[in-house]
């Protein structure tokens, strides 16, 4: 019998228009993190995407509008407070947050930092401020190979990072980074429990060849207050197979599978090999068992987070990157769609936006869209989803778990609602 799977890609940072209270977190209501890229990129060309319906769910110059799209389209609202990555993967499985994560505009306070300093054996640090993450490289990064004091940074987001170097002449290890970002996984708690602390390793020998180093990142989030989808799925014998940072977001939690992948080409890779069933499950599991081990081995939720349109083009504000990022995505879906069975279901969503023409370098408060496709389903109007947990409430209803207590809709009703 063949397994029944729900694939769930985020495009990290992929808004479609700003949400009505955007001006609440800053943000104006001309940010629209697709829309202004088909504006203002040199060039795009999506044409998977645009057989699925990209087209029909916002306005676009360079990708039609189809009148029978391959997958049924629409828009979704954030119902929690916050823009940041763990409130929107989190409202996904299930999870709504009414009071956001901590911000620190001005830095870390005192405690914060004496404390880390003291637990760390670490006697100085440098930065403690918002700033982009390559800008204080640039800035920074000579003074931390001639010192070895971790570059500590924060944004708009409820992120504590820290950077530093790792080569042959650096004065720390990756080892040592991780064990940094555990101290202060551990002292950022009660009102300081910021959403994550990532570690941000980089390498280079100048301000001009400085890079951060992908496949090392490792983010510390906390751990979710309550069940997800994931501990749905994983608690009825089913599998949960993390791909990219979703095992980081979720602390593991939820998870029987994980590949920490360090790029999008290798996350699409992934995604590619599940679709054509080539991917050996049994040397993913945690749990370090055979797939028939598992109860419901036939019901698979793949949830899989491409982060390098945030990271490396959101954030740093470059539109044609950006661009070239969604053709790459758009160059594999090709492969994945043509591998999918009659008992797979495809979702493709994001987790905020960040539109690389708004000023600054933050998240932007967006709709995201969703794409949902399976192969004998006729695409359709989602209309505007009240909120990203009817990504949760679609995957349970699509393996057969079911639970009136899950947050969220059904996106496989019937109904069509308008998009406007």
């Amino acid at each position: 019998m063949a397994a029944k799977r729900v694939f769930v890609v985020v495009i990290d940072a992929w808004g479609v228009g700003a949400l009505p209270d955007a001006a609440e977190y800053g943000d104006s209501q001309n940010c629209n993190t697709m829309g202004n890229i088909d504006r203002q990129a040199d060039s795009i060309h999506l044409p998977n995407l645009e057989r699925l319906g990209l087209g029909n769910i916002l306005p676009l110059n360079r990708v039609k509008a189809l009148e029978k799209p391959l997958a049924s389209f629409g828009k979704m609202s954030e119902f929690s407070r916050g823009k940041d990555t763990t409130t929107g993967h989190w409202e996904m499985a299930g999870i709504y947050l009414e009071t956001p994560f901590p911000t620190y505009p001005n830095g870390f306070p005192p405690e914060i930092i004496d404390r880390f300093k003291a637990e760390t054996g670490i006697t100085a640090i440098l930065g403690n401020k918002p700033a982009s993450g390559t800008e204080i490289l640039k800035e920074l990064g000579m003074q931390h190979l001639e010192t070895g004091a971790p570059i500590v940074y924060t944004s708009a987001d409820s992120v504590f990072q820290i950077a530093a170097h790792i080569g042959p002449e650096s004065k720390v290890d990756l080892q040592t980074l991780y064990f940094w970002c555990e101290k202060a996984r551990e002292i950022l708690d009660g009102e300081h429990k910021v959403s994550r602390v990532i570690a941000r390793p980089f390498e280079g020998n100048s301000p001009e060849t400085f890079k951060r180093v992908g496949k090392d990142r490792r983010d510390y989030a906390v751990l979710p207050p309550e069940a997800t989808v994931l501990n749905r799925i994983k608690d009825a014998g089913g599998v949960v197979l993390g791909v990219g940072k979703i095992e980081d977001i979720f602390c593991f939690a939820g998870l029987t599978h994980s590949i920490h992948t360090g790029s999008n080409p290798e996350g699409i890779d992934v995604v590619q090999k599940l679709a054509a069933n080539q991917q050996d499950l049994d040397v993913l599991s945690l749990e370090k068992k055979p797939l028939s081990d598992y109860t419901q081995a036939d019901k698979q939720f793949i949830f899989v987070n491409l982060v390098e349109t945030d990271s490396n083009y959101g954030h740093r504000r470059d539109v044609n990157g950006y661009a070239r990022a969604l053709e790459q995505f758009d160059a594999g879906l090709g492969a994945i769609l043509d591998n999918l069975g009659e008992d797979d279901l495809l979702m493709i969503s994001a987790d905020h936006g960040c539109d690389p023409t708004a000023p600054g370098s933050d998240h932007t408060r967006e709709y995201v869209p969703i794409l949902l496709y399976n192969k004998n389903r006729e695409g359709k109007s989602l209309g505007i989803r009240e909120s990203f947990a009817d990504i949760g409430k679609t995957t349970l209803a699509w393996l057969g778990l079911e639970d009136p207590n899950q947050r969220g809709r059904n996106m496989l009703e019937t109904r069509e609602p308008a998009l406007v």
